[in-house]
This record gives structure tokens, C-alpha cells and sequence, in this order.
């Protein structure tokens, strides 16, 4: 087998990849690869998760980190370092930084979850709170640089990032040799950048897919202007591959040797963190899960055997309580409705006896008597109920409906 040596347009090649393993060796943990049986059965292949979620500080970012961090000058050490993050990035700076013996400042901002910033200030940073958003937490973060010569640690659009980032790759193939498909989520495009330079130099018959959240994907009109492009991002759960352009670096490498960049829906991106908990028994963050999502979306668009990287897990507990929730309203597992009854003594409890003849499972009741909208006579219930699919929301759908109930939301 061959293996390019030659540099290509971008500044990456599979020797700079092992270097940055060598490096992080002792450092980053290979973290484990888990199959799932029922992935496997929806794309009729074996599907592999590489659980990076399990990684120190609790996702990929802490390789990219290190590796340019260790690169670093002497004088630069001494300066210090400055980053910008709501989260992962944060995390892998401060405990990079902290192993290497170098000071730390990073930037966050003001609505940070509270569990990230707690855990970037243990791995040793010095966290300053800036910015509702994170463009201004960045501006902070840049400014500071310019004013105490500490070096600016950028999150994607460095090479050193990308090829610590990359020794995800040379772990996959080492994991599952066999693999025919890598799928990895995409914000800057750092991990699937990195990804692409090692798998496609070892292996170039293996494709890589990268996946964007579809309320914030920079890369596909990037990719179609053959340049990288500002779009304007919307919300979304994928907080951490909410990007708004491309990191030039890994443009170059992503328009060379990623095959794909596909989007998912919001649905699929909270199914798929639903499916992780409960098949999997995996923690994930729904960037971490849009590989899964994916998949889900599409299981028959991909040649296995198949690797869905889990690139993080650091999910805020409310936030993960939220999605859920979507999530099983998305798979049907989650029934909320609005209806009015009249204002008599037992008519709610008639109403939870034909759920309960049904098998629906009463989350929460709201009863509301004094409202505009409603009649002398009238009270609103809303329900939240669990259910089992699709097939039974229309069971009790049709249940209300025949004992004479209007559902009007």
C-alpha cells in the first residue's frame, strides 16, 4: 500500500497525525468502540460508535488542544494562553494547559451552563464570564490576547488542532480495520478535517461523511462557492457544532477529502441522543449524536461496516431533560395535548379514566378555570402523557374522540 508524502494544497499530511499520537500518548485515552445492534439493523451492516465522549474532559477537544499547545515556544508558554468557548473547547484548554504547566484564560459566555464553566475552572483555567454570544465572548478573548501577548488558542483553524484532532482517525483504523464508513458531526471542521487527512492517506476507499445541524450548516454553501461563507445560524440543540463559517484550514482539507456533508433536522438530532441513552447506555450531546442522527435519517445511504463518532458528552442536566423530551415526542413516545371539559365535579377524573383504559401514561396535568378564552362553564386541561409510538398517540387520539372529547391543541 502507498501512502502519500508529497504536501498537498492544504498543510496536513498522515506524518503529522502520528506525530500528534506520539504526543498525546499517555495524555488522550483510545477510547472505546462500542457496536449497536440496532443501528446495525437499520443500515443492514455493523455499525461501531467511537466514543469519544468518553475522553477526557468529556470529548475530543482536549487532543487538538494539547498538540498545539506542546507546540508552543518557550516564550510563548510563558505568556500564557487565551481561548473562547461555551464548553468542549473551554475544557480542553484549561486541562491542556494544566498538564503542560501553562497559565490559562478563557473566555465564556454570560449564559455558559453552569456544569461546563464549573468544570473548566477544576481543570485549572482562569474563567472570565463575557458576551451573551459567543462572537462577542470572542472578541473578548482576541482583545485580551492583543493586550497581554497570550496566544490565542482558536477552537478549528489551526493545524496542529486539526492533526491532534486527526488521531480519532488512526484510532478507528486500528479499531475497526474493516470500516467502509467514517461519519463525524462538523461545526469548524477541525475532528473531521483531522479525521480525513489520517483515514484517507491509510485507507483511501474509505469514505468520510461529515453532518451539520440543518439550522446552522456553513459547510454545504461553503463547499458549493468553493469558499468559505458566512451564514446565519439559527438556533439549535447542537449547540457545539454551531458554527458560522468554516475555519479556512479545514475548508481546504474538508473540500479535498471529506466525500459528503450531509444536514439533519432537529427531530432526528434529539431522537438519535434518546437512542444513545437508552440502547447504548451512552451520555451524548446532540452534536456528539448527529452521526446518529444521520443514520436514522437515512440508515440505507451507507456502506458499511460503518463508525459513527460520538465526538462529546457534556450535556447540561436541564438541557438534557428538555431534549429528551423532544426526542420521545419525536419518536412518538410523547403525547401532549390541550381540551376542554365542563366545569363539573368528576369530569377530570373521567377523563384520566378513559386514558387509563387506553394504557397512557399521565406525566402531568395542568387545569386552568380562569382564562379569557373559556366559557362560564369551561376548564381547560393540558396532559402530557408517555406513550408507546405512533400507533398508540392515534389509540388515544381516537379513544378521546369516541367518548366525545374535542382536543383543540
Amino acid at each position: 500500500m502507498s501512502f502519500r508524502t508529497s504536501r498537498p494544497s492544504h498543510p496536513l499530511i498522515l506524518d503529522d497525525v502520528r506525530g500528534a499520537q506520539k504526543m498525546l500518548s499517555g495524555v488522550a485515552r483510545m477510547t472505546p468502540m462500542e457496536g449497536s445492534r440496532h443501528l446495525s439493523s437499520l443500515v443492514g451492516a455493523p455499525v461501531h460508535l467511537k466514543c469519544e465522549n468518553l475522553q477526557r474532559t468529556g470529548s475530543f477537544k482536549l487532543r487538538g488542544a494539547y498538540v498545539r499547545i506542546s507546540g508552543l515556544r518557550p516564550e510563548e508558554r510563558a505568556a500564557g494562553v487565551v481561548a473562547a468557548s461555551a464548553g468542549n473547547h473551554a475544557q480542553g484548554v484549561a486541562l491542556a494547559s494544566s498538564l503542560l504547566g501553562v497559565r490559562s484564560t478563557v473566555f465564556m459566555p454570560v449564559g455558559a451552563p453552569l456544569p461546563k464553566v464549573a468544570a473548566t475552572r477544576e481543570y485549572g483555567a482562569d474563567v472570565r464570564l463575557h458576551g451573551h454570544v459567543v462572537d462577542e465572548t470572542l472578541a473578548a478573548a482576541e482583545e485580551y490576547a492583543r493586550a497581554t501577548g497570550a496566544v490565542f488558542i482558536h477552537p478549528f483553524d489551526h493545524p496542529d488542532i486539526i492533526a491532534g484532532q486527526g488521531t480519532v482517525g488512526l484510532e478507528i483504523l486500528e479499531q475497526c480495520p474493516e470500516v467502509r464508513t467514517i461519519v463525524v458531526g462538523i461545526g469548524g471542521g477541525g475532528l473531521a478535517a483531522g479525521i480525513a487527512v489520517a483515514v484517507k492517506a491509510l485507507r483511501p476507499d474509505v469514505k468520510v461523511i461529515g453532518v451539520q445541524a440543518q439550522a446552522a450548516a456553513a459547510y454545504p454553501p461553503s463547499l458549493q462557492a468553493g469558499r468559505p461563507v458566512v451564514v446565519d445560524t439559527a438556533p439549535t440543540m447542537a449547540d457545539g457544532i454551531k458554527v458560522g463559517r468554516p475555519g479556512d484550514v479545514p475548508f481546504a482539507i474538508v473540500e479535498e477529502l471529506v466525500d459528503e456533508v450531509r444536514t439533519v433536522s432537529e427531530d432526528a438530532l434529539s431522537s438519535a441522543l434518546l437512542l444513545c441513552l437508552e440502547r447504548a447506555k451512552l451520555v451524548v450531546e446532540p452534536a456528539g449524536a448527529s452521526p446518529v442522527a444521520a443514520l436514522l435519517s437515512a440508515p440505507e445511504t451507507f456502506l458499511g461496516p460503518v463508525v459513527a463518532v460520538l465526538s462529546g458528552g457534556n450535556v447540561d442536566p436541564l438541557v438534557l431533560q428538555r431534549i429528551l423530551r423532544h426526542g420521545m415526542s419525536a419518536a412518538g413516545r410523547y403525547l401532549s395535548l390541550r381540551l376542554r371539559l365542563t366545569d363539573r365535579p368528576g369530569a377530570l377524573a373521567t377523563l384520566l379514566g378513559v386514558l387509563s383504559v387506553v394504557d397512557a401514561n399521565v406525566l402531568d396535568v395542568g387545569h386552568v378555570r380562569t382564562d379569557p378564552r373559556l366559557g362560564l362553564t369551561e376548564v381547560e386541561v393540558e396532559l402530557h402523557l408517555e406513550t408507546k409510538g405512533p400507533e398508540h398517540c392515534r389509540e388515544v387520539g381516537a379513544a378521546l374522540r369516541d367518548a366525545g372529547y374535542v382536543v383543540i391543541g
